[in-house]
C-alpha cells in the first residue's frame, strides 16, 4: 500500500479525537443553555454558556475542515504514488506486457480508475477513522451521563452495521460488473478509432454506431441500478437510526415527566444520542462512493504484485478477451 495512506490514518485519528470532543462539548453547553432558559435564569447570566456553545461550534467546524483537508491531500498523494508505481510496473514489463494488455484498459485504469479512489480515500476512509474514534467515546459518555440510554444505544447500534453488511454484499457485485463494463466500453471506442480508416474505406463506419450505443446504454442501466441501490440503502440506514433515536427519546421523556431525570442532563443525552449513530450512517452512505474505486484499486494492486516476466500472463484484461465483448466489424 502507499505510504501516504499511513500518514492519513495517523493524522486523521488525532484530529478525530478533537472533533469528537468538540461535539460532546457542544451538546453539553447547548443543553445547559436551554435548561437555564427554561428554568428562568436571567439573560445576563447566560453569557458564559452562550460563549462556550459558540466556541464549541467553532471548534467543531475547524476540526471538520481539518479532517476534510487531510483527506483531500492524503487522497492526492496516494493516487500519485499508485499511478507512478503502476507506470513503473508497466515500463518494467516492456513490450511483452504492453502487447498482451489492452491499451484502453490501461488508460481507463490509470485515469478514471485511480481517480475513482477519491471516494474511498477522501470520504470513506476518513469517515471510517472518525467512526472508530467517535462512536466508542460518545457511547462511553452516554454511559457515564445516563446508564439506561447508554445501554439502549449499545443494543441498537449493531442494527446499522448489519444493514451495511447486507447492502455492501449486493453493492460490491454490482460495482464490479460496472467497472468491467467501463473497460469494455473504453476498449470498444479504442477499437473503433483504430479501425476507423479501414471502415471508412469500405463505407462501413456507420455500422459501429449501434454497437457503441448498445454498450453505452448497458453501462447507463448499470449506473442507474447502483444509484437506486444507494438511495434504498440510505433510506434503510436512516430508518434504523431514526427508530433507535426515537426509542431513546421516549425513555428520556418518560423519566423527565416522573422527575427521575434532570432537564439539563436529559437534554444533553437527547442531543448527543444522534451523534452516536451519525458516523455509522455516514460510513454506509460513503461506501457506495468507494466501491468503484476499490474495484479499480484491486486491478492496480494486482499489477504491482506481479513480476515483470509474469505480468503478461495474468495481468489486466487481455485485448482479445475484451475485444470479443465489442467486436469492430467491417460488414
Amino acid at each position: 500500500t502507499a505510504s501516504a495512506a499511513r500518514v492519513l490514518l495517523a493524522a486523521g485519528a488525532v484530529v478525530a479525537v478533537g472533533h469528537t470532543a468538540s461535539i460532546i462539548a457542544f451538546c453539553w453547553f447547548a443543553a445547559q443553555t436551554i435548561a437555564a432558559v427554561v428554568d428562568g435564569v436571567p439573560v445576563e447570566r447566560l453569557g458564559a454558556l452562550v460563549i462556550a456553545t459558540a466556541l464549541s461550534i467553532l471548534a467543531r467546524a475547524l476540526t471538520q475542515a481539518a479532517l476534510d483537508a487531510l483527506a483531500v491531500r492524503g487522497a492526492a498523494r496516494v493516487k500519485s504514488q499508485l499511478r507512478a508505481r503502476a507506470i513503473t510496473a508497466l515500463d518494467a514489463g516492456g513490450s511483452e506486457l504492453l502487447g498482451a494488455t489492452s491499451s484502453a484498459r490501461v488508460a481507463t485504469l490509470l485515469g478514471q480508475g485511480l481517480d475513482a479512489l477519491d471516494g474511498y480515500l477522501a470520504r470513506y476512509l476518513p469517515q471510517l477513522i472518525l467512526t472508530a474514534v467517535a462512536t466508542p467515546l460518545i457511547v462511553g459518555v452516554l454511559l457515564l451521563a445516563d446508564t439506561t440510554t447508554g445501554i439502549t444505544v449499545i443494543l441498537t447500534l449493531p442494527i446499522i452495521p448489519v444493514f451495511m453488511v447486507l447492502i455492501g454484499l449486493s453493492t460490491r457485485a454490482v460495482q464490479q460488473k460496472q467497472w468491467r463494463q467501463l473497460g469494455v466500453l473504453a476498449h470498444g471506442f479504442l477499437e473503433v478509432v483504430q479501425g476507423l480508416s479501414t471502415l471508412m474505406v469500405f463505407g462501413r463506419q456507420h455500422r459501429q454506431v449501434d454497437r457503441i450505443a448498445e454498450v453505452t446504454d448497458d453501462y447507463r442501466r448499470r449506473t442507474m441500478a447502483i444509484l437506486r441501490l444507494s438511495f434504498l440503502s440510505g433510506f434503510a440506514l436512516e430508518l434504523a437510526a431514526s427508530l433507535s433515536v426515537a426509542l431513546v427519546a421516549v425513555s428520556i421523556g418518560i423519566r423527565l415527566i416522573d422527575g427521575s431525570l434532570l432537564l439539563g442532563l436529559g437534554l444533553f443525552v437527547l442531543i448527543l444520542v444522534p451523534e452516536a449513530y451519525l458516523p455509522l450512517r455516514q460510513v454506509g452512505a460513503q461506501f457506495h462512493a468507494a466501491s468503484e474505486g476499490l474495484a479499480a484499486a484491486e486491478d492496480v494492486l494486482e499489477l504491482l504484485e506481479r513480476e515483470p516476466a509474469s505480468v503478461a500472463s495474468a495481468s489486466l484484461q487481455p485485448t482479445a478477451s475484451i475485444g470479443r465483448s465489442l467486436p469492430v466489424s467491417a460488414e
